[in-house]
This record gives C-alpha cells, structure tokens and sequence, in this order.
C-alpha cells in the first residue's frame, strides 16, 4: 500500500508551531501486523507498543565501505544484525580541505558544489531506499554548512576567521547552503523519510561574541533544516558536542525536527531526559554515553545501564548514544542494548 498520507498528531502539531513546518501523516495498513516502518510512524504518534522501546545507534564504518554500493551493503548488513529500528545513512562525502582559504576575503571564493560531486553518497541512498524503504524508515545524515566549513578551512582557521570578518565568512558559508539544498533535495527525490540533522557552533565558550552564532551560524542551519521538516515526517535534530560540552541549549531550542538527540550532560550540571524533553517540547533520542558502559563494559553491564536509562525516560524515547560511537566498535556490544530496549518492561 503506498502511504500518501498521514494522520495529525499532538506532537507533530507541536513540532509545527515550533518549526512552522508541515504536519504528516502515519501510514495504516489495515490487517497487517507492524513492522519497523509502521512502529515508528506509530510511535510518533504516541502509540508505543508496550514493552518496546526503539532504538538505534550510529557509527561510520570503514574506508571501504563508506559510500556508493559497497556503502548499500554495509548500511544493511548492520541494520538487519542490530535490529535497530529505522535505517540512518552515515554521510561521509566530504567537501574536503581548501587550501585557498588563508584570510577571511577568501570565502568568497568558494563555489556551491553541483549535483554531480554528491553522486557516490547518492548511490547509497538510492539503493538503500530500494532495498529497505518498505519495511523501514530511510534517515540520510546531514551536517551544518558551518560544520562543512570546518573541513574546508580547519576548526581554527573558521572560528578565527568568523571572529575577524564574520562577513566575509558568510559568503562562503551561501556556498556551503546552496550545496548542502542541492543534495538534499536530492534525497528527497529519491523518497528518503527524513534527514539526521547536525549542528554545532553554540557550545560553551566556541566565541567570544555569541552573536557569532545567532548571526551567522545559525541562520545557516535553518535553511536546509527547514526545508527538510517541511517535506519529510521524521527529521531528528542532533545537537552535536564531539568537540565540545553545551553550558545549555537554549541558542537551538527552536531548531526544527520531530525529535531531538542532544547529551543531557552539559558542561556543569546533567539533566534528567524529562527535562531534555520538556525544554526541547518533543520527544529525545540518547541515553548512553558513547565512550562510557556501552563500549567498555560487559553484556551484562550495558543491559543494566539500558534498564536504568529506561526506568526514568519519558514515555516517548529512542535509545541510542550521545553521538556517533567508535567505529571499531563490536556490534554485538549495540545488539545487546537494542534487544534490553525492545524488551523493557
């Protein structure tokens, strides 16, 4: 049956208003039991299966697998042994370092990239949505033009270049955006449900003037975010601190996504994932710290620590890691916390 339409829901309602995007729909196929596409629709809407939690964890894998087919293969083989609950394709092609970038006039020479440099990551997402689309939702990840432009120019050469002409700076970051709308629309044409959508800039003491980001950064992020909310169901917003802890989260409150990943521990306190769901006003993703129990403790450890994030999540949860974890990582050790979560009690 093809889904063509959704059902309103409180929550997407909610996510509207704060977004001012469009409401969807979830897909019924009458008589047929549920299977991961469906549970998730269903639980956006709030219908959660008693006794399932979803889950999902994320990870990059090797320099062979990373894009194009042999991409398609790994994405699946790691889907189906997890038996995590919606299939995310890790994006990993990258713009790429450019060595013209040396003062903050050089921006403006930065040029938008075309269709045709995003291809290896497009075949990957076509065939992903081939292969798995009936039976699961289909997430491509995207980073912020801000976060593109830290692998063109360097951490340090961006952040320094935006505190002395943060001008200059924008027009690169145009390019950027205009590259990033390119592939995403690309994506959705080819049927993805919803994008992984990354952001940083705002954590604690990145600059000196905050203004930085609300000026600059920030309205860089919404264009492509906005979009993406307004064509596709199910978007999580991932608020990002592989470089560096949040004080709070209030610079991003107001992002677009159905549903929010961002660690509850910030810089000088931790907060409970009812409060992470309360200020952020919709459902959250997270709950393990991808360097913690997950990746050094036993089965038996991480089971533990899974029942205890569940005991005190909001009814609405995925389980999943503050952000991406160790690719050497054993999949058997995130096997292990998605079968505790698709059997909570």
């Amino acid at each position: 049956m093809k889904r063509h339409t959704f059902l309103k829901t409180s929550l997407l309602a909610a996510g509207a208003l704060i977004a001012g995007k469009t409401s969807f729909a979830a897909p019924q196929r009458k008589g047929v039991a549920p299977n991961k596409r469906d549970r998730m629709f269903q639980w956006l809407e709030g219908k959660n299966e008693p006794g399932y939690v979803p889950a999902a964890f994320f990870l990059h894998f090797d320099n062979q697998h990373r894009v194009g087919s042999a991409a398609t293969k790994k994405h699946l083989e790691y889907f189906q042994y997890t038996d995590m609950d919606f299939v995310k394709i890790q994006y990993e092609n990258d713009i790429g370092t450019v060595d013209f970038l040396k003062k903050p006039s050089d921006w403006s020479k930065m040029k938008p990239k075309k269709l045709d440099f995003f291809e290896p990551q497009l075949v990957t997402v076509r065939e992903l949505v081939r292969a798995a689309k009936k039976d699961a939702l289909i997430m491509m990840t995207i980073y912020s033009p801000f976060m593109w432009a830290e692998q063109c120019a360097t951490s340090d050469v961006l952040l320094r270049h935006l505190e002395e002409d943060p001008e200059a700076v924008k027009r690169g970051l145009n390019a950027l955006i205009e590259s990033q709308l390119t592939f995403v629309r690309a994506c959705i044409d080819i049927g993805v449900d919803g994008f992984y959508m990354s952001t940083q800039g705002a954590e604690a003491g990145l600059f000196k003037d905050p203004r930085i980001f609300a000026d600059y950064i920030k309205p860089a992020d919404l264009v492509a975010m906005k979009e993406v909310t307004a064509k596709c169901p199910f978007n999580i917003l991932h608020v990002c601190d592989y470089n560096a802890p949040y004080a709070n989260y209030d610079a991003v409150l107001d992002y677009p996504g159905q549903i929010v990943n961002a660690n509850a521990r910030l810089k000088d306190k931790t907060l409970s994932w009812q409060e992470v769901a309360t200020m952020f006003k919709r459902p959250n993703m997270g709950g393990l710290d991808r360097h913690g129990v997950l990746t050094t403790g036993t089965l038996e450890q991480i089971g533990q620590e899974v029942k205890g994030v569940l005991k005190d999540a909001p009814k609405q949860f995925i389980l999943g890691a503050d952000c991406t974890v160790p690719g050497e990582i054993d999949w058997n050790r995130l096997k292990h916390a998605i079968s505790v979560a698709h059997q909570a009690v």
